[in-house]
């Protein structure tokens, strides 16, 4: 085994907010990006270092969607290993707020297209696959997936 730290691999990180209300869950569906444009999942962003993911979520949701949440109000309800068919690793948490005020706004309209409640039985048809599956396996009490692999 190496001891050298400066070949070491890489992956990007993301954290997610599972937002859900009265069957409902909160989705927001990407315009103008690179990845999954026109297709919905959740608020999220990448973490931007000296953060942790509660910190990258409270942060996320207030700039997106107009989301107060406390970082101590947030639990990790899973951890998804995505690999995108371009190969790209991401380390993703997903995370639940235990409460949360604000009235809900779309605050970025240029990079998201629509930010609405939908049915948890009854998602839109490009709702992103591995936000399908992760939907799926917090219903099952599963903490920890692989997706694209």
């Amino acid at each position: 085994m190496s001891t050298d730290n400066t070949h070491r691999f890489n992956f990007r990180s993301a954290a997610f907010l599972v937002l859900k209300e009265e069957g409902k869950i909160l989705l927001y569906q990407r315009k103008n990006t690179v990845h999954e444009d026109g297709n919905y999942s959740f608020v999220a962003g990448h973490l931007d270092g000296g953060e942790t993911a509660q910190q990258a979520v409270a942060r996320e949701a207030k700039e997106e969607a107009n989301i107060d949440i406390a970082p101590e109000d947030l639990e990790v309800v899973h951890v998804m290993h995505n690999r995108s068919p371009g190969g790209v690793e991401y380390f993703n948490v997903f995370l639940t707020p235990k409460r949360w005020s604000g009235e809900i706004t779309n605050m970025e309209p240029d990079s998201c297209g629509d930010l609405s409640w939908f049915p948890i039985a009854d998602l839109p048809p490009n709702t992103i696959n591995y936000i399908r599956s992760v939907l799926g396996a917090i219903e099952m009490g599963v903490f920890y997936s692989n997706f694209g692999w």
